[in-house]
């Protein structure tokens, strides 16, 4: 079988989200959000309160492009050794072995991220940025593609560990899931009706759609998508406006820049074009940089948000002609 061309892996990525909408109604943004990470070899931060579908989203997505996918629980007696695997006494043979976590997959959905403590939070550190895992001195390689999916709700804050700013930074893209309208919750109750089962994705239809030879050529031909200096700088100037921005204690750093730089380039190529458009960058600036600024207190207490104050840069930084 041919390796696929960058335009049938665009296809297959493409076709992802008729094949996800068999499972979810509604989230086309929250899908094309995880399907950039993928290209970015970013990972996502879902944000939205329970019941919105954020786990099935992530199942849905791995079924679709023939991903394994594991699921943990964060509770606050999650140990890290839960997540990346521990070594095992083996009696017979007197000796340890590794016993892999369930980070050893391709896309891992961290549920309720921010539920359990600090040090849990940290053990997935090194799988997101280094992908691997180290145990006993031992660096184990993750395998490829490798996505966290960490979900979290916005409204309870009761009993959470909030996550650190070095730690959101190291998140790609922040995606809110939010409610569905009106219409799109009477489709899901009508679904049910229907007899959809959410735990059975095959029996509602679903199948591999895409793999991760598409996602290697996909990613390919986003590393040739042409960069003009003017939207490079551009790039820098909306990240430099948020640090000079008086509602703001902490502005994107220049992690971010090269974040936003990367997603709207993977958003340039998904939409069909070989370079990237002042428009790409203001697509992906909200997903990309709304969870890397820190709002001042006094800012917050007068109703600012994070998206408000990106939206008011994006309006005030001068468009590259």
């Amino acid at each position: 079988m041919s390796a696929p061309t960058p335009d049938s892996a665009r296809a297959s990525l493409e076709a992802l989200r008729n094949e996800i909408s068999k499972a979810v109604v509604g989230q086309d943004p929250a899908v094309t959000g995880l399907v950039v990470a993928l290209l970015c070899r970013g990972h996502v931060l879902l944000e939205g309160v329970p019941g919105v579908a954020k786990t099935l989203l992530v199942r849905a997505l791995a079924a679709s492009l023939q991903l394994e996918t594991k699921r943990v629980q964060f509770t606050p007696d999650l140990m890290p050794s839960d997540v990346t695997g521990s070594l095992i006494y083996d009696a017979r043979t007197a000796e340890f072995s590794f016993q892999p976590g369930p980070v050893f997959t391709n896309l891992l959905l961290a549920d309720e991220i921010n539920r359990t403590p600090p040090k849990t939070q940290a053990s997935l550190l090194e799988a997101m940025e280094e992908r691997q895992v180290s145990v006993d001195g031992t660096p184990r390689s993750l395998p490829d593609p490798f996505l966290v999916a960490a979900t979290q709700n916005p409204v309870e804050y009761e009993g959470t560990y909030p996550l650190p700013e070095a730690q959101l930074d190291r998140f790609l893209l922040k995606l809110t899931v939010p409610l569905p309208s009106r219409e799109d919750e009477v489709d899901v109750l009508t679904r049910h009706a229907e007899g959809f089962d959410p735990r059975d994705l095959a029996a509602a239809g679903l199948r591999p759609v895409a793999g991760p030879e598409d996602l290697a050529a996909a990613r390919e031909a986003v590393a040739k998508t042409s960069v003009s200096p003017e939207i490079a700088g551009y790039v820098v100037d909306i990240c430099r406006a948020t640090r000079e921005s008086p509602s703001l204690s902490l502005g994107a750093s220049p992690r971010g820049a090269t974040a936003l730089l990367a997603t709207s380039r993977a958003w340039a190529w998904l939409t069909g074009r070989d370079y990237v458009t002042p428009d790409d960058v203001k697509a992906l600036a909200l997903p990309t940089l709304r969870h890397r600024i820190q709002l001042r207190p006094e800012a917050e207490m007068e109703g600012v948000t994070a998206d408000s104050v990106i939206t008011s840069v994006l309006a005030n930084v001068p468009v590259p002609r």
